[in-house]
Parts: C-alpha cells; structure tokens; sequence
C-alpha cells in the first residue's frame, strides 16, 4: 500500500514524543533557575534592543519567541497563570515540564499513553481534594500578618525582596483600599483599581501609597484651578478641537470673505460643545484625544479657565476607563443624539470629592480622590533607573493578585516546597493501594512534584538530595502519626538550608495557587502528551506559480 503523499514533513509515534519532550525541557529550563527566593534574573534584549531584567516567568517567556509548537503551550500556560492567579508562573511551567518527561520515560516502558492520562488526571483530582482538605489553613486562624506574609512571600523571589516588609505593607493597605461588594454581595477587590505610577529618582523605600486615582498628566494649560471639590467629571472620547470638515467633503465658494464665516463656524462648533459641557455641570474635562491649541489660545480655554473648570487632554484609553467606572461616568463618543442634534446630559458626569493637581517627582499628576462607586488607589514608585522600575511594577502585579486571592478565597497553605513534598507522599501511597493501569503514572506525579523543592534546593546552592529527603521524611511522619499532624507545613527555609515550619515562619501562599498550579499543569502535560503525530505542511509551489 502506498502511503498518502503529503506535501510537508510527518514525524509519528515516539519520534514526536520525544521531541515534544525536549522543547519543553529546553523552555522549563530557561526559567528554572529563576524559581524561589534566591532565584536569578534573567536579562532579555529584544531586537530593537530594549532590555527587560526580569525574574517573574510569564514575563520571560512571553518575551522569548518560541517557534516549536508543544513549547509555546508552555509559554501559554504561563500567561493563562499569571491571568488566573497572578503568581505561580515559573512553577507552573517546571511543573509541566517535568509531567511530561516523566510520562515519556513511562511511553518508552510499553505503558499506553492513555493509562498515563488518565493516572494523571486521577492524581490531580486526588492533589486538589487534598489540599484543600488536609494542607490549606483559614486565614482567620493566623490573623491580619497572614495577608503581609503572602505579599512578602510572593516578593521574596524578586528584585524587591530587600524591602519586602515595606513593600508588603503598601500593598495590602492598597488592596484593602479598593475593597467593594458587587450587586451578588459578594466581597470584591478589583486591583485594576490600583494605579501604578513610576517616577524617577530617591529609593525604592520612598515608593507611597495615594488614595485617590492618579493620571500621569497635567492641566492642559496653566489659568486653570489646580483644586476642585466637589467634582464632577466628563469623560470624552473625541477631539475639543477646531471641527474640520470630513476629508473628500469640497466647498466651493465665491465670495472670499464668505472664508472667513466658515473658520469662524468651525471654532464656533467647538465652542458649543464646550459650553454643553460646562452647562451641564462638568467641572473637570478629561479627553483621550486633543483640545486644539488654537483653544489653548484662545477663547476656549478662556471658558474653562472662566468656569474654573479643570481640563486634560491625552489621557490613557485604559486610565479613562478605569475613572469611568470608579466615579459613574459614563464614557461618550460624540454628543450627537437620536435626533441628529447634539447634547450632553448631565447624567454622564461622574463625581468625585476632588480633582487635584500635584507634583510627584518632577511631573505634575492629576489626583481624583474620593470616587463615587469604587474606590481607587494609585502605588507612586520610585527607583533608581527604568529596569528597576518595571520590574518593581512587575513584582508589585503579583503581589497585588496574590493579596486579592487570598482575601477571596480565604485559605493559605505553606510555601517553601511543603505542599510538593506533601502531595508527594500522599500520592504515593495512594498509588500504592491500586491495583490498576493508573499505578505507575500516579507514582511518577508523586515523584514530579519533588521537582519544585529540588529546583528551590539546588538555586539555593544547598545539597538538594539530602533536604528532599529530610523533607518526606517530616511528611511521611505527619502523615502515618495522627499527634504529628502538625509536621505538615514543614518546608525548606533556604537562607539556613533547613527544614522548617513553614506556616510559623510566615512563608505561605494562597491554596488556590498552588491547586491551579496542578491542574494547568497536568492539562498541559496532557495536551502535549496525547499528540502522537505532526505534519509539518509545505506551501505548494504549483500554486504560488
């Protein structure tokens, strides 16, 4: 039988698999050494030439531009991470990672890859009941350090880890700043209500907290008030400048001071606009787009300055919609109505207590403090140079989403390895009471997630081996002996190189990180694990011709 002519390359069975494999090995072990506390950064040049230091993992491999098809499911499963859960991004990948090599070794061995799917998945759904049962801890239990702690965990591995008491402080007030109930009643902290403003100059410790929303813009021109209490806010979307007539519309005039009529009616348009706006109530105008300097100039500004109302111009789509929905504004496109005429009511204006300029480093900032709907709060960095302020922003992102799940979903299990090593030897011996297919390929999942305190271990440059060991050992004993139950939070402390208890010594994560962890991990083991075959198709050249 003639096989099928495919235009393209096809690779099948254990050819795929392996390669598969080592795409992933290549891309777990680019962020490997970026795992934990003493972790390295990893400096990217991109080909303009920008440079990112960076040790946070969906940042790292999002930069790198990965052509094999099973590792950018790796790159993926980082950012669907750091969308999920905000921290957790290297380990995840290195999770995955090591799912897969392990279930390669299990193929090579004559196991079907399907009993390992389904081991697998046997394993992750018996990880998630136990971690939630037996590891997780409520956080009432610890107290209000419980969320300090998290935030400093989720920075200990980060540039910022030095002052990781300050940093952790300003971020839970600033995450509790922003607290809301929705319509349901349930408790929400949105972070995308706090802003990040990065500023040159001074230290790291001089970074603040702000209540109050801040916009990295000034007052379009310098007459008008720099305080204005109470506001009320206009958010447009178009230009405040001289209306200019469509482009291919002609007109033909006869008479030449009939020009002169048309200028004026094309500044008297904007004119109007300007005064629908200050007529119904606007005090402070904030516009994505341009307010005409001929405006700044003249008479237009003289109307903004007159009514002491605060005007800014070029504002961030993004900001924009993030002061509409904290103030109730509502976010207008164009003034014109059903009826072709154009009007603005006053029920788009937002409120707020007051609109504010001040000078943060050298730059003026617009404030809008006390927001009607949600709060807003804005993280003011300072830092020596743009690399160190990135990455501070970067670590900061993470530390804002960990603090947000841990307040939502209210249970912390250990860090330091304590989970892993735990999970470990439960899995194993669950392994152990099946008689079935499923055994190996739940044993090999036990023996995979050791990968995460060996990887904290050797980037300590501690004697991996022997810790791991101690490690299982604490867990077997919390395990087997009910009075020893408290062993269980017993993780690697890697400044000393010990074991210790972790829950005590304020190393803790949020539960929910640790069981998206297992399941986006085991999922992308299993996508790439049951891909057997790959074309590779060419462009036919008959067709190009």
């Amino acid at each position: 039988m003639v096989a099928p002519d495919i235009l393209g390359d096809r690779q099948y069975g254990q050819d795929v698999r392996t390669q598969n494999v080592a795409a992933c090995q290549a891309v777990a072990n680019i962020v490997k050494s970026a795992l934990g506390p003493v972790g390295l950064d990893k400096m990217l040049v991109d080909d303009i030439g920008d440079v990112t230091i960076t040790n946070d993992g969906a940042t790292i491999l999002k930069m790198l531009e990965v052509e094999h098809p099973a590792a950018k499911v790796l790159v993926e499963l980082a950012e669907l991470q750091d969308k999920e859960v905000g921290d957790g991004t290297t380990s995840v990948v290195i999770v995955a990672a090591e799912l897969l090599k392990r279930a390669n070794d299990l193929v090579r061995n004559k196991i079907h890859p399907t009993s390992i799917i389904s081991g697998y998945r046997l394993a992750m759904r018996e990880a998630c009941k136990y971690v939630d049962e037996k590891l997780a801890v409520k956080v009432e239990k610890l107290g209000k350090d419980s969320l300090v702690n998290c935030a400093k965990t989720s920075m200990s591995s980060k540039l910022i880890a030095a002052d990781s008491d300050f940093f952790a402080n300003l971020v839970v007030e600033a995450v509790q700043a922003v607290k809301m109930t929705n319509a349901r009643g349930e408790v929400k902290y949105p972070i995308k209500g706090v802003n990040i403003l990065k500023a040159h100059g001074k230290s790291a410790r001089d970074s603040y907290l702000l209540k109050g929303y801040a916009l990295n813009t000034g007052r379009a021109a310098q007459g008008m008030p720099t305080r204005v209490a109470p506001a009320r806010i206009a958010c447009l979307d178009f230009n405040l400048q001289k209306t200019k007539m469509q482009l291919g519309v002609q007109v033909l005039v006869n008479d030449p001071r009939e020009l002169e009529k048309i200028r004026q009616r094309e500044a008297d348009m904007t004119k109007e606009r300007i005064d629908k706006l200050l007529k119904a109530g606007a005090n402070v105008i904030l516009t994505t787009k341009g307010i005409d300097d001929m405006a700044l100039k003249a008479s237009f500004f003289q109307y903004f300055v007159e009514a002491g109302a605060i005007a800014v111009r070029r504002v961030r789509k993004e900001d924009m919609r993030h002061i509409a929905k904290a103030t109730g504004a509502t976010l207008v496109s164009t003034f014109a109505d059903m009826e072709g005429e154009e009007t603005f009511e006053s029920s788009f204006l937002g409120t707020a207590d007051e609109v504010v300029e001040e000078r943060v480093a050298d730059d003026d900032v617009i404030l809008i403090k006390g927001t009607k709907t949600s709060s807003a709060a804005s993280l003011i960095l300072r830092g020596a140079n743009d690399f160190m302020l990135d990455e501070m922003e970067r670590s900061l992102h993470d530390a804002l989403s960990i603090v947000k799940r841990t307040l939502e979903s209210n249970t912390v299990v250990a860090g330091g390895g304590a989970v892993e090593a735990a999970l470990s030897v439960y899995l194993e011996y669950l392994a152990t009471t099946l008689g079935s297919r499923e055994q190996l390929a739940i044993a090999e999942f036990a023996e995979s997630l050791l990968i995460i305190p060996k990887v904290l271990a050797v980037n300590a440059a501690k004697d991996a081996t022997e810790l791991v060991a101690k490690l299982r050992a604490y867990h077997h004993t919390a395990q087997t002996k009910a009075d020893k139950q408290h062993l269980s939070s017993m993780g690697l402390d890697l400044y000393k190189g010990t074991v210790c208890n972790n829950l005590e010594a304020g190393v803790i994560e949020p539960a929910m990180s640790k069981v998206k962890i297992i399941q986006f991990a085991t999922e992308a083991a299993i996508t790439i694990l049951r891909i057997d075959d790959m074309i590779k198709l060419v462009k036919d050249e008959n067709d190009e011709a």
